[in-house]
């Protein structure tokens, strides 16, 4: 990163480069979680992702001939991020919580057999 460059500028170069993607519903769970997590506290990107979704869709929508509401469908894809971002995590910790308790009988075991 140049010294001038801010770490909100690259963060923001780096969302930007990622819209497509989420669009296409091609991001990967850490890497949607990082595009969510930016896209909550940065407005210009918030608004970059708004713009690019409109053109990207809308003028999907246009060749098919369908009707739309983009504004909408957006709303609905992050409601739907957050949701996957939510029960994701929540996995994540009782997967952990899991393995802690296995760990915990199995060293359990362990000492027993050896006493």
């Amino acid at each position: 990163m140049a010294p001038w460059e801010r770490k909100e500028d690259t963060e923001c170069k780096e969302f930007e480069k990622l819209i497509p993607g989420f669009i296409g519903r091609k991001l990967d769970f850490p890497t949607l979680k990082r595009f969510y997590e930016h896209w909550e506290r940065c407005g210009e990107c918030r608004e970059e992702l708004s713009i690019q979704f409109l053109v990207a869709e809308g003028m999907q929508r246009l060749e098919d001939g369908n009707a739309f509401d983009l504004q909408s469908e957006l709303g609905q894809r992050l409601e739907e991020t957050r949701r996957k971002i939510s029960y994701n995590s929540a996995f994540l910790y009782i997967g952990s919580a899991l393995e802690i308790v296995a760990s915990g009988f199995l060293v359990w075991i362990f000492v027993w057999i050896l006493l």
